[in-house]
């Protein structure tokens, strides 16, 4: 952002948003630390921190003495006084979160719910979101909400236009939401994988990179794409499905109506075909099978392996990433298969594909959980006291409703 020609009030507000940003992502600080991070001087920084203080959302913690000088005062972040509401709808069941800011877990529920009844599935998200509000900080501030998909999500409104897998079409999520819960916060709707992306890239196995791909694998493939530090949305938000990339033209018909997308050959549906499963058969289920020396298993995993390594090779060249994880079922066939993707990956450019590593995700399976919460919490870290000056708390009873 640049502050040529910006008022004193603008000003303040960057740097405020800029110290609030950096006790989100990284934890608890110094006050050396960040006068580095910021570039300011020490001065502004104390009065920036009292500012954040005086509201709650820094707390000051005793010096810390590191070698000559002065010990500086450590800063932590106060993780219950911010809250937003995080929600990773899936294809068969739901996590339901609320996570206080610098990223912590406060309370948690999950439920599952069937396929295509996007009204029962809202219903039941909204009783799972007021349980777990339940819970929240009696002086804390809810700030936002973020949901992630398995599908299209329009960028302009958060209509999820296309989840095949969920059997959606046209679902305005966001706005069903809005009016089950009725509470005074944004609510943002996005990819699953693109949230993914941003969580492993703040919090995860790709901390500190700046060209990130993630992948969800579960009954559907999707993909997270970030560029530069960014996230590579398209024209409409619907960038980065890269499981209905057609690599197998006499490959199997896809939920989408197309033949042959990469994730008929990877997901789960594809191990359990390649493996001669039964439909209630996990990936880990299948993958220790072949381990454990099961023959038709072992060819499944080759297989899903080879058609893995396909379409990463694909990706490498396109994207020239640094680092590509694997979330969802695919944690669970990387590390049986890694030696054919990178077999496949050696037919990529060699220049793109000799530094990319190859990834599980740092943050297990709440990805998506934590991007959620990421997007949600966007608000208070573009401007902290606005937010908070600006949003009431939630009490029993609006939680209740």
């Amino acid at each position: 952002m640049s502050l040529a020609g910006a008022t004193q009030d603008e000003v303040r507000r960057h740097n405020l948003a800029a110290l609030v940003r950096f006790l989100h992502d990284h934890g608890s600080s110094s006050r050396s630390e960040l006068v580095s991070h910021t570039g300011l001087n020490r001065s502004t920084v104390g009065g920036l921190i009292a500012d954040l203080e005086t509201v709650g959302l820094f707390r000051e913690t005793e010096p810390v003495g590191r070698g000559v000088g002065r010990p500086s005062y450590g800063v932590e972040p106060a993780r219950e006084r911010a809250y937003v509401l995080a929600i990773d709808l899936r294809v068969d069941r739901s996590i339901v979160a609320l996570v206080g800011y610098g990223g912590a877990v406060l309370a948690r529920r999950e439920h599952r719910h069937r396929r295509g009844q996007e009204r029962r599935v809202v219903a039941q998200l909204a009783e799972a979101a007021r349980a777990v509000l339940a819970e929240a900080p009696e002086d804390g501030i809810g700030v936002g909400i973020g949901v992630g998909v398995p599908g299209l999500v329009s960028r302009t409104d958060g209509m999820v236009r296309f989840a095949p897998n969920l059997g959606w079409t046209d679902v305005s999520l966001g706005h069903l939401l809005e009016e089950e819960l009725a509470l005074p916060w944004p609510v943002h709707v996005g990819n699953d994988s693109d949230l993914g992306a941003i969580a492993e890239r703040v919090r995860g196995s790709a901390r500190g990179s700046t060209h990130v791909i993630y992948l969800s694998g579960q009954i559907g493939v999707g993909g997270g794409v970030i560029v530069d530090g960014r996230l590579l949305v398209g024209a409409g938000g619907y960038g980065g499905e890269v499981g209905h990339m057609q690599v197998n033209p006499d490959g199997r018909r896809c939920r989408c109506g197309a033949v042959g997308c990469w994730e008929t050959e990877i997901g789960e549906a594809a191990l359990r075909a390649h493996a001669g499963a039964s439909a209630r058969t996990s990936a880990a289920d299948i993958v220790a099978a072949a381990a454990a020396g099961d023959e038709t298993a072992a060819a499944g995993v080759a297989a899903v392996g080879r058609w893995l390594g396909v379409g990463v090779a694909n990706l490498v060249n396109i994207f020239n990433p640094d680092v590509i994880v694997f979330g969802g079922a695919l944690r669970d066939v990387l590390p049986a298969t890694r030696e054919l993707v990178r077999e496949r990956l050696a037919h990529a450019l060699a220049a793109p594909a000799e530094h990319v590593v190859l990834a599980l995700p740092g943050l297990g399976d709440d990805s998506t959980l934590l991007g959620a919460a990421e997007v949600a919490f966007e608000p208070l870290l573009s401007d902290p006291l606005g937010t908070l000056a600006g949003t009431p708390p939630v009490g029993p009873a609006m939680a209740g409703r």
